[in-house]
């Protein structure tokens, strides 16, 4: 993020957004500063400390500091208190938007289900006292039992993206918390309010001080929070470059990470699918949230006979979409969230033209009245790409759409597979016999049949193959169990002590 002032607002005159440690708002030992803008309209809302190791260590601290309590806590009254905090998010679902749509760009529709979805892993997570419950085998030898334990990890910390401030976050602090963890949240300095938010609420529903910590930050804090010795567990969603760089320096340390790195997700389309449901589910999932999700369809494999009226579809669909601020009504698509993520977005706009694909829409230099210095990219269509391209082979994370060719169901499922992520993809067909061999064969962690976006439910894994994970379990559902506890395995024996109890035979 620049420190340099916006012209229209100067950083020194914005509210400052604070940490939170040991159940309260903290102002910042650090003297760095970034800004939280306003997307729609180029304005600075905020300012956003910027962490050194000093504050990390005071949030990691706290944190450490109420492990032991909050371990001892019993898993029942660990759950009442996420239950609590499920029925604040309900009660404050639109507040939590607002902020979100403020501050990120995404459209308030689009901010409100994606914290509906952060809600139900609360919801799951308010259950997990079942999953915690070990498992007992009796007599394993003569008078011996064996048993396990589910036990928390210890200071865990999230570090997560823009592209869902809170969504993200729920899809792990509640299950760490559950699990009788301590956290520390590092969310992103581009739209940090929400979690601030989110801590006030978790307070109110009864969370001891210092279980949940927040601090703001860039790489210098990251680095700070992967190098200190009290944190045990790792948690992030963002690119595939930082996972790597995430998964390594943390492993390296000893560890336990998961990091979810970037999707090229891809939307085959049989010409058997009814086209009309597909164009439509695909301009959703491609240009929703202006693209900047890590499951959007940003690549479509149009097989045979289906690709040109299914490309005059999703274009004729797209143009009626409207663009515009993100809190105005009837607004399809707002903005992206920085002017550097739009000018890098056009950029490739124009490599792809460069490099020969047919650009069947173009989102560049698209202005809005009266929100002429908002971050505004238009929906873009590419067809006849080949997978050469560097509008295929890269994350672009906006609102950008390419189209290739494929002749056979085969051809296309080898197309997905030799891509280097493998996060989210769908199928869109009437042949059940395509759709078994789709899901079976297809190397990617996340399948949707006739479903654009398949993002599971709480009570599954959320995660991706490939380059788009490093570590080996996923967020949320059992997987997010199995990360957030430690397994331990107890032989036990007992002998009579005839002293003691007189009555009992001794064992021999």
């Amino acid at each position: 993020m620049s420190s340099l002032a916006h012209p229209r607002v100067a950083a020194a005159s914005a509210a400052a957004v604070p940490y939170w440690i040991d159940g309260r708002r903290v102002a910042p030992h650090s003297a760095r500063v970034g800004r939280v803008m306003n997307p729609s309209t180029g304005d600075v809302l905020r300012t956003v400390p910027l962490a050194d190791a000093a504050d990390v260590d005071t949030a990691v601290r706290s944190a450490r500091a109420a492990f032991p309590a909050w371990r001892a806590t019993t898993p029942l009254r660990r759950a009442r208190i996420i239950s609590r905090f499920r029925e604040l998010l309900d009660a404050h679902q639109q507040e939590l938007a607002t902020l979100i749509s403020e501050e990120h760009g995404k459209v308030l529709l689009d901010a409100m289900g994606s914290v509906q979805r952060g809600i139900e892993v609360v919801e799951f997570a308010a259950g997990a006292p079942h999953l915690l419950k070990g498992s007992f085998s009796e007599s394993v030898g003569r008078d011996v039992d064996a048993y396990s334990l589910q036990q928390p990890v210890g200071v865990c910390v999230g570090i997560t993206p823009f592209n869902f401030p809170a969504m993200v976050p729920l899809w792990m602090l509640p299950v760490a918390l559950v699990c009788g963890n301590t956290f520390v949240l590092k969310p992103s300095e581009k739209d940090p309010s929400a979690s601030i938010r989110m801590a006030e609420l978790l307070k109110e529903a009864g969370l001891p001080d210092g279980v949940f910590n927040v601090v703001h930050g860039d790489k210098e804090t990251v680095d700070a929070l992967l190098a200190h010795s009290d944190v045990d567990a790792v948690s992030f969603v963002g690119s595939t470059p930082i996972a790597k760089y995430i998964y390594a320096t943390a492993a390296a340390r000893g560890k336990r990470v998961q990091a979810l790195g970037g999707a090229k997700n891809h939307a085959v389309v049989l010409p058997d699918a009814d086209l009309a449901f597909a164009a439509d589910a695909v301009v959703g999932a491609a240009y929703g949230s202006a693209g900047e999700r890590c499951m959007a369809i940003s690549a479509v494999v149009a097989v045979g006979e289906a690709g040109d009226a299914l490309v005059s579809q999703i274009a004729e669909r797209a143009r009626t979409l409207k663009v515009g601020p993100s809190l105005e009504h009837g607004i399809d698509m707002g903005p992206v969230v920085t002017a550097e993520h739009r000018a890098r977005i056009v950029g490739y706009i124009d490599v792809g033209v460069a490099q020969g694909a047919s650009l069947v829409l173009d989102g560049r230099g698209i202005t809005v009245a009266g929100y002429e210095r908002g971050f505004f990219v238009g929906p873009t269509l590419f067809d006849r790409v080949t997978p050469a391209m560097t509008i295929y082979r890269d994350e672009i994370f906006g609102p950008v759409l390419v189209v290739v060719r494929a002749e056979s169901l085969d051809e296309a499922i080898a197309l997905v597979n030799d891509n280097p992520y493998g996060n989210g993809t769908a199928l869109f067909t009437r042949s059940g016999a395509a759709a078994r061999q789709f899901e079976q064969d297809v190397q990617v962690g996340m399948v949707g049949i006739n479903v654009p976006i398949p993002v599971p439910m709480a009570f599954y894994a959320f995660g991706g193959w490939k380059q788009s994970l490093f570590g080996d379990l996923h967020l949320h559902g059992l997987e997010g169990i199995k990360f957030y506890t430690r397994t331990k395995a107890v032989t036990r024996r007992w002998t009579a002590d005839p002293a003691v109890s007189p009555h009992l035979p001794t064992l021999g």
